[in-house]
């Protein structure tokens, strides 16, 4: 990653650079500072690299771990050492940046990508993955599967094949349900969607998302009430506040998820979570609040009669939400 950055900023002759990682990522920060460290013993990174001419310097910036920070905008502000919250566009970064210069923003696994793009040739790295979406990218699966952890992978792979063969498939004692897609930012998918290729385009249609490479696999025992309300709730912490769909809107999702969970939901709830829903993305200032309730959406339209049961019979077939107990509002 530091080489890939190392080159971005020789090819557009900048001589900073910046990293910037959340403070929850303790051992990402250590390792990271430490390779700039070493670069700059090594004479790769400084004055005058290597006799080049060209100069260079990282620094490693990092937060106190706010998910809003991986907002383009809103990291800048952190860079720079103000609250991390988006702004409206124009201008973009490109446009004014850092310290309100031009400023060229990717994610790390885009400047990691880079070194090897420069020694085997795009042409290389043009026939990896699908036409549209070119490459390999870097999944991350949870959940009840034999491989936990981070494989990189080929995009256009069936989801199918990267649970049930890259990952293993499930645990013993475990039966498959579906599998949120990303991160918090989507919705799920069931066993009969297992045949989509994961790659940037064909996820779409069905409400899905590679996103960062984030799944999550889920089976039985897990509500769908309770897991929509779980990611909503996310979304609702990380919140940074600056418009009102969000602010107002993701705590009142919660508010309706929680009263169903205990057993007090009303018929109309379901047509509210639609209507609110669409507010919000339809008028969040940034992309955290515009996919904040496609998590919720994509479990009401997969697994809509355990929502019905919740409201009409007062049941959860998982067994874990608190029906009928007083709601806690938040």
């Amino acid at each position: 990653m530091l080489e890939g950055l190392l080159i971005g900023c020789f090819a557009l002759e900048t001589p900073y650079g910046y990293n910037y990682i959340g403070g929850e990522h303790a051992l990402a920060l250590r390792r990271f500072q430490r390779a700039v460290d070493q670069a700059y013993e090594l004479g790769l990174l400084g004055d005058n690299i290597l006799g080049s001419g060209f100069s260079c310097h990282v620094r490693v910036r990092t937060g106190g771990g706010a998910y809003i920070c991986g907002e383009g905008s809103a990291l800048m502000y952190a860079i720079m050492g103000q609250r991390g919250q988006p702004r409206t566009k124009p201008p973009r970064s490109v446009e004014e940046g850092l310290w309100r210069r031009p400023t060229v923003l990717n994610n790390t696994e885009t400047f990691a990508s880079v070194p090897a793009i420069i020694r085997n040739g795009g042409a290389w790295y043009a026939g990896l993955g699908t036409k549209e979406s070119t490459g390999t990218k870097l999944i991350t699966m949870q959940g009840p599967v034999r491989y936990l952890g981070v494989a990189e992978v080929e995009l256009g792979l069936p989801m199918r094949q990267i649970i049930f063969d890259v990952f293993g498939g499930m645990r013993p004692g475990y039966r498959f349900k579906g599998v949120q897609t990303g991160g918090v930012s989507a919705g799920p998918l069931r066993e009969d969607e297992l045949d989509v290729p994961v790659d940037f385009d064909s996820l779409s249609p069905l409400g899905a998302m590679l996103g960062s490479g984030g799944f999550v696999v889920f089976d039985d025992s897990v509500c769908a009430v309770d897991f929509a309300r779980y990611l909503v709730a996310f979304s609702r912490y990380e919140s940074c506040g600056k418009c009102t769909p969000c602010r107002l809107g993701t705590p009142a999702l919660v508010e309706i998820l929680d009263r169903i969970r205990h057993g007090f939901g009303r018929p109309e709830d379901l047509d509210v979570i639609q209507y609110a829903s669409k507010h919000i993305i339809e008028l969040s200032l940034c992309g955290l609040g515009q996919v904040a309730p496609m998590p919720l959406l994509g479990m009401l339209e997969r697994f809509r009669d355990e929502f019905v049961e919740h409201i009409t019979e007062r049941r959860c077939r998982a067994g874990v939400c608190p029906l009928e107990v007083a709601v806690a509002v938040h």
